[in-house]
């Protein structure tokens, strides 16, 4: 269902290796699909570093990680009237929606031109998606991450009209609900104070790694594969 992505030729450190004290854990290494569907696996994700004016690929796995429990998504009255203004899409625009969330004009924005086309290189192999709200036949909201097994790894959401990623977020969790959705894993990188309203919460590294061992060996999401 997915199509299987050349083996990179890189090693990641072991675990067992990791700085317990540091979210960086790697540099270097390349954006090549097989690379990044290796380093989800293994609990990493990619984010650029500059160091002594270089830009290079910084592999993280935060000591504290963010993870949104699939039962403790918290949707407010306000947000569960907004749903009814949106259609929800999935994978219809994905590379607008990875634009969309790499856009000059937010502060702090990462996703570089490599990073987008790395992103699409690994969406057309179908192991990247987009969920996406619409209103009017615009695209006014998104979300997009990666897809293995039984994880769901979060990269970046924006909204172009008020709650339009969260109502994204929302249908995201509710794609993700069936049988498998107790031992699925839904991962956002890091808590912050606006996700932990959503129900976000924080778990310790070698937690996070346990579950996610577990959810690999599960199916993909029905929405998520290739053959619907």
């Amino acid at each position: 269902m997915q199509i299987a992505p050349a083996p990179t030729p890189w090693a990641f450190p072991a675990h067992a290796t990791w700085d317990p004290d540091d979210d960086l854990v790697a540099l270097g290494a390349d954006l090549e699909p097989g690379t990044l569907v290796t380093a989800y696996g293994l609990g990493l994700f990619p984010m650029p570093v500059t160091l002594d004016g270089e830009e290079q690929v910084g592999w993280f796995s935060p000591v504290e990680r963010g993870m949104l429990p699939l039962d403790g998504l918290r949707v407010s009255r306000s947000l569960r009237r907004s749903m009814r203004d949106f259609e929800i899409r999935v994978d219809s625009a994905f590379d607008d929606v990875v634009a969309e969330c790499g856009s000059p004009e937010r502060p702090d924005g990462w996703i570089t031109g490599d990073f987008r086309s790395a992103y699409g290189r690994l969406h057309r192999l179908g192991w990247a998606h987009s969920v996406e709200a619409w209103r009017d036949g615009r695209l006014v909201g998104g979300l997009y991450g990666v897809s293995i097994g039984g994880l769901f790894a979060g990269e970046s959401m924006f909204h172009r009209e008020r709650d339009a990623s969260k109502v994204a977020l929302v249908a995201l969790v509710d794609l993700l609900r069936d049988e498998h959705a107790d031992e699925r894993v839904l991962d956002v990188q890091w808590q912050t104070p606006h996700l932990a309203t959503l129900g976000v919460v924080s778990r310790p590294r070698g937690e996070y790694l346990e579950q996610l061992g577990r959810s690999l060996r599960l199916p993909l999401p029905p929405a998520f594969r290739m053959d619907g």
